[in-house]
């Protein structure tokens, strides 16, 4: 055979190559997008007192399980036992205040009473002199005497009802405490919060990791000092460039292999794709608009993170953190979820090399 003609076949049979490759990478990169960029994520809780003192005991270890309301260390107490008991003796102070105020009104009511009827005879005790001196039984001086008595009760009576409104006013409704009382038990419930919160504890079932604080430390009111990670909070999700996954809806399904089980292919549902990423947000500082230059012919595809949905168990030996490779696929087509299996199982082959 001449070496020209078999030259010509096999170009043509390497452009033919050539082009179902290229078709194909063009369709599959929509119908079964593929990424290695997948990683385990996770809901990381930051432990922090929300009072400052000492730490006095850590009660957990480094990665450690623990559930709900477990105590994870404590904080030095006494400062916050002496200011619940001067807020316990301020309540005291305060109801005494009460009682003593009620004890005023009472005798502010017996005050009025009396300043009542010396009024009242006063004013009786007028009108007989005012109707004497018509006779000429009395002179004019006792007459302008009785006035004055009458005058002088008068004045009393009034001092007595302000009185008593003054203290009606400090005490408030009837059925209600004084507001010395009510501030009183507001800081004493704020003193019985502050020393309960002296005891961590953990806000759900989860590990405890990275674990660093040791007895002595001095903690301060909202800092970090324990990493907590909440139990079946881990999710995996990957980023795919953004014209693979135009077409992705919920009804799609994901292949997946951990770097951690080379050889094993786990599947998920697609739960959801993220809406933006940190690279289109803006602040309102007050600044023009910032133009990235790209000088290159050919610029990075946006990539846009596919997320799995959580409720389904992940293997035992995952972390956050641990890399995954990741294909997608529609539900109503065979021929492309044979595809994707295919592309998964050979990839989980290589992470025994890699």
């Amino acid at each position: 055979m001449d070496n020209g003609l078999v030259f010509r076949r096999l170009m043509k049979m390497l452009v033919s190559v050539f082009f179902v490759a290229f078709v194909y990478l063009i369709v599959a990169d929509r119908c079964a997008p593929f990424t290695t960029e997948g990683r385990v994520f996770g809901q990381v809780v930051q432990i922090a007192p929300e009072v400052t003192s000492r730490v006095t005991n850590v009660a957990v270890s480094n990665n450690q399980y623990v559930q709900k309301g477990e105590v994870l260390f404590e904080l030095d107490k006494r400062k916050f036992l002496i200011a619940q008991e001067q807020a316990q003796l301020a309540l005291l102070a305060a109801q005494e205040q009460e009682r003593i105020m009620q004890s005023q009104r009472l005798m502010a009511l017996a005050s009025i009473s009396s300043a009542q009827a010396a009024n009242d005879n006063a004013k009786n005790e007028y009108k007989r002199v005012a109707e004497l001196v018509k006779h000429n039984a009395v002179s004019l001086s006792v007459v302008d005497n009785a006035l004055k008595q009458y005058q002088v009760a008068q004045s009393r009576l009034d001092m007595e009802q302000h009185n008593l409104e003054t203290l009606e006013a400090q005490l408030g409704a009837p059925d209600k405490p004084i507001t010395q009382v009510l501030q009183a038990k507001s800081r004493l419930e704020q003193a019985q919060l502050d020393l309960a919160n002296a005891v961590i504890r953990s806000p759900s079932d989860g590990v405890v990791t990275n674990l660093r604080l040791e007895a002595g430390v001095m903690a301060s009111a909202n800092v970090p000092l324990m990493t907590f990670i909440s139990d079946g909070s881990m999710w995996v999700g990957a980023d795919f460039r953004e014209k693979s996954v135009a077409n992705v809806t919920d009804d799609y399904f994901a292949l997946v292999t951990f770097d951690a089980y080379p050889g094993k292919v786990f599947e998920y549902s697609v739960e959801s794709r993220d809406q933006g990423v940190a690279t289109g947000h803006q602040n309102p500082n007050g600044t023009l608009t910032q133009i990235d230059v790209n000088n290159r012919w050919v610029r990075d595809a946006q990539r846009t993170r596919i997320n799995l949905d959580s409720k389904d168990t992940l293997p035992n030996s995952i972390f956050i953190g641990s890399r995954a490779t990741m294909v997608l696929y529609s539900g109503e087509s065979w021929f492309w979820r044979q595809v994707a299996k295919t592309r998964i199982r050979l990839t989980s082959w290589f992470h025994f090399i890699y």
